[in-house]
């Protein structure tokens, strides 16, 4: 029997207008809406919607807008697809807390403001810091890794075969960049993103984030949730908090993570939220996977169509 695991968006993936569409078709979609402003006491949901692009890019307004339109593209495909079951979830970074609300360990409005605070924690951390990251397409692992010692960054993203993220210091990752392309990477791009995460540089979030987190009720799991940092299911709830604070400076092992599902039988994947970069990366890790993505009305009724056959 196919095995189901569904996937949450991460930093990166946010753009003016994400939702927006789903609250006008959807009236449990706009209720979540009003919700999530009513739990953060501001606007949130016009920021999606028409927010700029500048606001929308920072660390305080992408991370809870993407936990937000992720969650209410989970939602309405349960609406949708009375029999939708999944045996995991996983997410990319900021994805991580979607991933755990999802398997009930926290509540809906509990990961929304952890989201939040977890993107004011490092905002801050990118103001103090003169950070940035790049992709770096088309160069192995080893390569990538010797570039970065050289260069005096970090390998913050390990995503899929021949795409992985750098992070560190602005001067630093041009460097890095100017060297990936001596090496032969085919680009090595840099990412519209306020600072450098998963690297050394975040270091101030994490106390902060650790006072955030112990205020949390987890509860345990439902079902397996992959940890970035172990790219392995949380295996008790003490652990969760402790790998969410690792997290923000740890490199995130998604094709692991992915590779570790594969090999448990999963063939199915659910991408939830803005844009399609994680169903991107599945491709190039597992080009035989079953893959689905919700992000907007039309990807909602496809998603939906498909699974119901």
């Amino acid at each position: 029997m196919s095995k189901t695991a569904l996937l949450f968006a991460g930093q990166g993936a946010q753009t003016v207008g994400m939702g927006q569409d789903l609250a006008e078709t959807y009236p449990a979609a706009r209720a979540l809406f009003d919700r999530a402003n009513e739990a953060v006491g501001y606007d949130l949901a016009g920021i999606c919607f028409q927010g700029s692009e500048p606001e929308l890019t920072k660390t305080e307004n992408a991370q809870p807008g993407i936990y937000l339109v992720s969650w209410v593209a989970f939602q309405l495909l349960k609406e949708q697809v009375r029999t939708l079951n999944f045996e995991a979830t996983a997410g990319l970074s900021l994805g991580e807390t979607t991933a755990l609300a999802a398997a009930d360990v926290m509540s809906f409005e509990e990961g929304l403001k952890l989201v939040r605070q977890r993107g004011r924690f490092m905002q801050e951390a990118c103001e103090a810091t003169q950070g940035a990251m790049a992709a770096i397409i088309g160069l192995d692992e080893e390569p990538t890794r010797e570039v970065c010692a050289q260069a005096g960054v970090e390998l913050a993203n390990l995503n899929c075969p021949g795409q992985m993220v750098i992070s560190g210091q602005l001067e630093k990752i041009n460097q890095a960049c100017e060297l990936a392309r001596a090496r032969g990477a085919k680009r090595a791009v840099p990412l519209p993103v306020a600072g450098a995460y998963h690297s050394a540089l975040m270091t101030s979030a994490q106390p902060k984030l650790r006072a955030a987190l112990a205020e949390v009720r987890f509860q345990p799991p439902t079902v397996a949730v992959i940890s970035n940092v172990t790219a392995r299911p949380h295996s008790t709830v003490a652990e969760i908090p402790a790998l969410l604070a690792e997290q923000v400076t740890a490199p995130v092992r998604w094709e692991e993570s992915m590779r570790f599902l594969v090999a448990q039988g999963f063939t199915r994947f659910i991408e939830l939220g803005p844009g399609r970069a994680l169903s991107g990366f599945m491709r190039r890790i597992d080009r035989h996977a079953q893959l689905f993505n919700v992000a907007d009305a039309a990807s909602l009724l496809e998603t939906a169509r498909a699974l119901s056959d």
